[in-house]
């Protein structure tokens, strides 16, 4: 496996060949007169990225939007992890409420929550709550399926060790269940944080809400006022985000814990 030192100069080689390329074919105007439309100069873009900061849309900063997004994100995000460790953890425990709920992460794993919105917003029409409750869908199911999958993939010796100690219910999942599953846990974390966040910004772009506006609200505007350079501006800062969330937060819990344990490599 490549080490570090060589992995970083890749990445970053890789990053500056695409960045050649693009102010190239922005240079070149290879698209005509759409060129500087569809391919803006790296320049332009830099501009266009400090002007959402300090401009932003009809006199809001794009700080405003990228707070109010992480609001609703946040919100769900903890929603949703809670109610998966509940209802797994209840599943665990009962025998009957296991086939259910498992039958139910299986069928809604696979609804995407965009394909939600419709039923949603008749149900309960057009507020903040409908984008936490999209980001709750989106957070716990594969969590869920995380979860049920690593408390069924250690060894019963684990679990009979620990009733061998005493542990029963409650302290057995504390004790026994969740720490075996770290792995799992964080598997699960990863795939539902992708989820919820490219879910928000789903939401946001199709139905952003004026009282509250959020990231894909402002790539919208932009993209309705043909401002593509911001557009493009935008998309570096939700990329810049994911990756803060990515290497500075989960890769750091999963270093501290099933990497340090001997769990993974």
């Amino acid at each position: 496996m490549m080490n570090r030192k060589k992995a970083l100069i890749a990445k970053a080689l890789f990053l500056l060949a695409f960045v050649i390329i693009w102010e190239i074919v922005a240079k070149r105007n290879v698209f005509g007169s759409n060129s500087q439309i569809v391919f803006p100069t790296i320049e332009t873009i830099a501009k266009a990225f400090v002007r959402n900061f300090k401009v932003g849309y009809a006199g809001i900063s794009l700080w405003k939007y990228i707070l109010n997004s992480m609001e609703l994100l946040l919100i769900g995000l903890f929603l949703g992890i809670f109610l998966a460790f509940v209802f797994s953890a209840i599943s665990m425990i009962n025998p009957t409420f296991y086939e259910i709920y498992n039958m139910l992460v299986s069928i809604c794993d696979l609804l995407p929550g965009v394909a939600l919105l419709p039923v949603v917003i008749i149900i309960f029409g057009i507020h903040r709550s409908v984008i936490v409750f999209l980001v709750i869908h989106s957070v716990i199911w594969p969590m869920s399926r995380n979860l049920l999958d690593g408390f069924h993939s250690f060894p019963q010796i684990y679990i009979e060790a620990g009733m061998n100690i005493g542990l029963r219910g409650k302290s057995l999942l504390t004790g026994v269940y969740l720490p075996a599953t770290t792995a799992y846990i964080l598997s699960g974390l990863k795939v539902g944080w992708a989820r919820a966040w490219r879910g928000l910004l789903s939401a946001e772009m199709i139905f952003g809400i004026a009282s509250s506006p959020g990231i894909g609200l402002f790539i919208n505007q932009m993209r309705t006022n043909l401002n593509n350079a911001e557009v493009y501006a935008t998309l570096i800062v939700i990329i810049i985000i994911g990756v803060i969330v990515q290497y500075g937060i989960i890769d750091t819990i999963e270093k501290h814990t099933i990497k340090k344990w001997g769990m993974s490599k």
